[in-house]
C-alpha cells in the first residue's frame, strides 16, 4: 500500500536547449504539419527582436501565419478571448509563444479554449480540460516562470479579480525551443525578479507534500544554479555564461514544480498579481523568507537541504535559529538584487490584506504546502511584508 500512495508521474515537453533554438521554430512548425500559425507575444518581446525571428523562422518554412501581441502582465482573461477570435478567424492549427510567462501562459489558454467548448474561466482547476488543443511550440526569453514546461496556466479573471489555475497536462506545450541568448535583452530589474520566481519555484517544489526523487534533483540543482549565477546574471547582464546557467536554473525548477506543484508564497503571490495587478516575481521574492519561517517546523530536513544548496552552514545554527538562518540567506539574496519595496509602497492597502488572505486560502497550491494556513495565518504573513 505504501508503494502505491508514492506513486508519482513525470510530465514534460520535448525540450530543445541551446544557441540557436529559436532559429528552429518554422521547422518544428513544419513538421506538425501546420498550415497556418498563430503567434503569441507581446510589446516588450517584440521590441527586443525576438517575435521578429520567429517570424522570420516560420515564413522561411514556407507557413502563413499571424502574430498576437496585445498580451499584459498577469494576462487576463479578456486578453485569451481575443487571442482565440483570431486564432479561429484566421483558420490556424498551431501555436508558437514567444516571450515570459505572460504570453506563453496566454497562449495556453488559447489553446485550451480552441480546442474545447466555453470560455476561459470555465477551466479552473485541477484536470478540467477534457480535451488537447492545437500543437503548442513555447520560446522562452524570461529566465523564471518556466511555463516552456509546465502543466500550469495562471489567468487574470478580471471580473472576480483573481488569478485561477488551469493545471492540466492539456497545457503542457509540444515543444519547448529553449534558447539562452534570448535573456540578453532583459532588463536587470527582470533578471532579479524572474530570478527570484525561479528560486521560489525550487523550494515550493522540494518542500511540496507531491515531491518526488525526480523533482527533488531538479529543485536542487536548480537552487545551486541560481545562488551561483543570479548575482553575476544581473550585475553582468552581457556575461552569456551567467544567462546559459540562469536559463537552465528556470528550466530545472519548472521540471520541478510542474510535477511537485507549489505553495503558500505562490498562493499568496496569485492573489497579489490578480487583485491589484503586482509583479509575480517581486511578490514572491517578498514572500519566501516568511513563507519559509512559517512552514519551516513542518518540513525541517527539506529546508535543510535547500539551505545548504544556498551556501548556508545550516548545522552551525541551533534548531530555533535555522529557519532564521536560511531566511536571512534569502533576504540577503533579495536585497543584493535591488529587491527591497514592502507592500505598503506596492499599491496594496491594510484594507485589502483580508481579502488577499481569503483569495490566496482558496488557491490550489495551497494544497500541497508542507503546513496547513487558514486564511488568518496568511493574513499575518502579509502583515510581516506590508511595511
Amino acid at each position: 500500500m505504501d508503494t502505491l500512495l508514492n506513486l508519482r508521474k513525470f510530465l514534460v515537453p520535448e525540450i530543445v536547449y541551446g544557441a540557436g533554438a529559436l532559429e528552429l521554430a518554422g521547422r518544428h512548425a513544419l513538421n506538425f504539419g501546420a498550415t497556418r500559425v498563430l503567434i503569441v507575444t507581446d510589446p516588450g518581446v517584440q521590441e527586443a527582436g525576438w517575435t521578429a525571428q520567429v517570424e522570420s523562422s516560420v515564413r522561411a518554412a514556407g507557413i502563413p501565419q499571424v502574430t498576437f501581441s496585445q498580451v499584459t502582465p498577469n494576462p487576463k482573461d479578456y486578453e485569451v478571448m481575443q487571442g482565440v477570435e483570431i486564432y479561429r478567424g484566421a483558420g490556424c492549427d498551431l501555436i508558437i509563444a514567444v516571450g515570459g510567462g505572460s504570453p506563453m501562459d496566454c497562449a495556453k489558454g488559447i489553446g485550451v479554449v480552441a480546442g474545447n467548448p466555453g470560455q476561459i474561466n470555465d477551466f479552473e482547476g485541477i484536470d478540467a480540460v477534457s480535451h488537447p488543443g492545437p500543437p503548442l511550440i513555447f520560446i522562452p526569453t524570461t529566465a523564471g516562470s518556466s511555463a516552456d514546461v509546465s502543466q500550469f496556466a495562471i489567468i487574470t479573471d478580471t471580473t472576480r479579480k483573481v488569478k485561477i489555475a488551469i493545471i492540466s497536462k492539456m497545457v503542457i506545450p509540444d515543444i519547448a525551443l529553449v534558447d539562452p541568448k534570448t535573456t540578453g535583452t532583459m532588463s536587470p530589474e527582470l533578471t532579479a525578479a524572474t530570478g527570484m520566481d525561479a528560486l521560489c519555484h525550487a523550494f515550493e517544489a522540494f518542500v511540496s507534500k507531491a515531491a518526488s526523487a525526480l523533482t527533488d534533483m531538479a529543485a536542487l540543482a536548480s537552487v545551486r544554479l541560481i545562488v551561483d549565477n543570479l548575482p553575476g546574471a544581473y550585475r553582468h547582464p552581457g556575461r552569456e555564461v551567467y544567462r546559459n546557467n540562469m536559463m537552465m536554473a528556470s528550466l530545472m525548477a519548472g521540471l520541478a514544480f510542474s510535477n511537485a506543484s507549489l505553495g503558500l508564497a505562490h498562493a499568496m503571490a496569485h492573489s497579489l498579481g490578480g487583485f491589484i495587478g503586482l509583479p509575480h516575481g517581486e511578490c514572491n521574492a517578498l514572500l519566501l523568507e516568511p513563507v519559509v519561517r512559517y512552514n519551516y517546523s513542518a518540513a525541517a530536513d527539506q529546508y535543510n537541504q535547500l539551505a545548504r544548496a544556498m551556501g548556508v552552514d545550516i548545522d552551525q545554527y541551533a534548531a530555533a535559529e535555522k529557519a532564521s538562518a536560511l531566511a536571512e540567506r534569502i533576504a540577503g539574496l533579495r536585497r543584493q538584487l535591488g529587491i527591497t519595496q514592502r507592500l505598503n509602497v506596492m499599491g496594496v492597502s491594510a484594507a485589502d490584506i483580508p481579502r488577499l488572505a481569503d483569495y490566496a486560502f482558496q488557491d490550489p497550491c495551497l494544497a500541497t504546502n508542507p503546513q496547513p494556513a487558514n486564511p488568518e495565518d496568511i493574513e499575518q504573513i502579509y502583515q510581516q511584508v506590508y511595511e
